[in-house]
């Protein structure tokens, strides 16, 4: 008891300290973390440098909405693509900045001032404040938006817009300066300039036997451990694996709606289609059935489905048209209304922005509605246009705007009107001036003419989706699971041919791979792959759209050289065609002595005449790209039967008759320009490559996406 007294604090402090560590412990793994899990927010670690997701993700929310302003939607493969592109932006952005920082290379003031000033401003600044029309920069747009954000009232999203802008301006100059650098020590020297000129216009004469590799089959070809040892000792550089890779093949079980799905969803169909044909509110009808809700608009001929342009145009208001089948889904459209309106109109206009009134609505309106009493009090619409339009692409002009028809669209490729101006503009009465708000400012419009007539429809649809019933499901799923529970890591082929099935093969799938083949969005197969062993069958079933899949892993890439084991079945056409050479120049071999007409006696093969190949084209006619050969016949004497050479399609044995050499090199400068540029187009490409390549980069994507 003594002892217990004596030493009670230490104890207690022990197991007070050991009960909280439990719990953390707990709390840890119940979370599903640990005490050294990477940071939550590190998408990943350049040369010892953090990649935040956070700032990652904005660049490619910036990515997927210029994408989706061009009219484009964001499919899984899509979203890979800008994940990947964004990726590769900011990597190379990072391994710049830091060559940038060793080099001290900076962009100074007065530097600056020239690229954001008047008089030459940077191309960017010169794309983003062009007139939309002619193409042209407009100085005075420029300068307007300047002063806007200079005083004051620009709000602080554009003024960090455009703060964001300009540094993405000098970062931009850092890395032409860095690319200057290395550029400026590309050079070609005299001899450079003759063997390109030589290799583009010295012609060669020649003839060869060849031997096939076709002429051997592949049952009579054997491959030994040693044949495959051989080609992989001969390249072993062409497998150096970029990133971590996996290969694995699956069966898929389909789920797609059956014919029953297809007949009841039919019969929901024409349900529909009585109750919109009795409906007296069509607008709120197909608000409330359709599964794909669309604004009802007059459109013209033409841009409604072809199943329904004939025949809306040709009924009667009221009629119903379906169910039919698009697009994976039964519709049913109802004629609600039609009408004839002009075919095009011609206007004039006046915008006023709200950057010239200091940002504020009203006043932009007040100014708008004063300018229009002018011109109604008769002061000539062109003076006004080129005094206080802040379009000088049309002030110009008067503020003309060429015609455009009821949808906007101007013709002639000169692009379109917002909906608000055009909307205006065709309810409006010829002769007329009105004022149209639209996202550029108030617009004052002069409906100048009205031309043509075009018959316009507004179509109402119903939509429903054709889906696998829950019955065609269960099936599906059920023999699933059936199989994936009869699995072992060795039975995977036997039971799939059991059922009646193929696997498929999904190989060096990315970590951060959205789709495998057949499959669009097939994330979280590839996270399983991920956390796999070799042979290892996946943990559950898992859907991927209308399929089911199981599947197994098979291969286990890492990044580097890749050692034989992991490419064996890659190369193994490659050592088959390896061991057939071996075999075709022996018989070459025992042929050789006489002329090439002897040789290709002796092994039944033929001569055939060439002429007029160049070393920078080594086609050889009839057959396709023969490089070694070729190379072969330039460094070859003349009148002297070669030795037996493997190409691409098979063995050949060549003897060159002669070569043409083409007039001295009149202007070696021209020669050396052209192959500059050659080594400029590249540069660019393979000094990101080499920087990649000599970075240590831990890539965590996978966590995240």
């Amino acid at each position: 008891m003594g002892f217990l007294r004596e030493r009670m604090g230490k104890i207690l402090a022990f197991f007070i300290g050991f009960a909280l560590l439990a719990f953390i412990v707990s709390e840890v793994v119940r979370s599903g973390g640990s005490f050294f899990r990477d940071d939550s927010n590190e998408l990943a670690v350049v040369n010892g440098e953090k990649v935040p997701y956070d700032k990652f993700n904005e660049k490619l929310e910036q990515a997927s909405a210029q994408f989706k302003q061009q009219g484009q939607s964001i499919s899984p493969q899509i979203t890979s693509y800008l994940q990947e592109n964004t990726w590769n932006q900011v990597l190379s952005q990072l391994l710049l900045t830091k060559e940038i920082e060793k080099l001290g290379l900076v962009v100074g003031d007065d530097e600056m001032n020239v690229m954001i000033g008047d008089n030459n401003p940077d191309p960017q600044i010169v794309r983003q404040f062009s007139d939309p029309q002619t193409g042209q920069f407009d100085r005075s747009r420029y300068d307007q938006f300047k002063a806007y954000i200079k005083s004051g009232k620009a709000g602080p999203e554009q003024v960090k817009a455009w703060g964001d802008f300009v540094i993405d301006l000098i970062e931009a100059k850092k890395a032409t300066k860095y690319m200057s650098l290395v550029t400026n020590g590309l050079y070609a020297n005299s001899l450079d300039a003759t063997d390109d000129y030589e290799a583009k216009n010295k012609l060669v004469k020649f003839k060869y036997t060849m031997l096939d590799y076709a002429s051997i089959p592949d049952a009579k070809v054997t491959l030994t451990d040693a044949d495959y040892s051989a080609y992989y000792d001969a390249h072993k550089n062409e497998f150096k694996n970029p990133q971590d890779t996996r290969n694995f093949e699956y069966v898929s079980f389909n789920a797609a709606p059956s014919k029953e799905d297809s007949t009841a969803a039919k019969l929901q169909a024409e349900k529909l289609a009585a109750d919109f044909k009795a409906s007296t509110n069509d607008s709120l009808f197909v608000q409330i059935n359709a599964e794909t809700k669309a604004p009802l608009t007059f459109q013209r001929k033409g841009s409604i489905s072809p199943k329904l342009d004939t025949t809306m145009f040709n009924a009667a208001k009221g009629f119903v048209y379906g169910p039919y089948l698009e697009n994976g889904s039964y519709k049913v459209a109802k004629l609600i209304d039609a009408k004839t309106t002009f075919d095009s109109v011609k206007t004039k206009h006046i915008l006023i922005d709200l950057a010239s009134v200091g940002g504020s609505d009203e006043k932009a309106k007040a100014k708008a509605d004063s300018i229009k009493k002018l011109i109604d009090g008769g002061k000539p619409f062109a003076d006004l246009a080129k005094t206080f339009s802040a379009d000088k692409g049309s002030a110009e002009k008067g503020g003309d705007i060429p015609s455009f028809d009821a949808n906007g669209n101007m013709g002639g490729g000169q692009g379109s009107l917002v909906p608000e101006y055009y909307n205006a503009a065709f309810k409006a009465a010829k002769g007329s001036v009105i004022v149209a708000k639209s996202q550029f400012g108030y617009h004052i419009i002069k409906v100048e003419d009205q031309k043509g007539s075009v018959k316009l429809v507004k179509v109402g649809i119903v939509d429903k989706p054709l889906t696998a019933s829950s019955k065609t499901q269960t099936i599906a799923y059920s023999n699933a699971q059936k199989f994936l529970a009869s699995l072992t890591p060795d039975n995977f082929e036997a039971e799939a041919r059991k059922e009646g099935l193929k696997p498929r093969t999904a190989e060096d799938v990315t970590a951060v791979a959205s789709g495998l083949p057949g499959l669009d969005n097939a994330r979280e197969i590839v996270r399983w792959a991920y956390k796999a062993d070799v042979g290892d069958i996946s943990d559950k079933v898992y859907q991927v759209g209308d399929q089911y899949i199981v599947a197994r892993l098979t291969a286990i890439k890492p990044k580097g050289i890749l050692p034989l084991e992991a490419v064996k079945k890659q190369i193994e056409p490659a050592v088959r065609v390896a061991v057939k050479a071996k075999q075709l120049q022996a018989k070459f071999e025992s042929a050789m002595g006489g002329s090439i007409e002897q040789v290709a006696q002796k092994v039944g093969g033929k001569v055939t005449p060439v002429e007029n190949v160049v070393f920078a084209n080594p086609i050889i006619p009839g057959l396709s790209a023969e490089y070694k050969v070729i190379g072969s016949v330039f460094g070859s004497a003349v009148n002297k039967v070669s030795k037996p050479i493997d190409g691409t399609q098979g063995v050949y044995v060549f003897v060159v008759d002669g070569f043409t050499n083409p007039p001295v090199l009149s202007n070696a400068i021209k020669q050396k320009e052209q192959v500059i540029q050659a080594m400029l187009q590249r540069s660019q490409g393979m000094l990101i490559e080499a920087l990649k390549d000599n970075a240590t980069v831990k890539d965590n994507r996978a966590k995240f996406f």
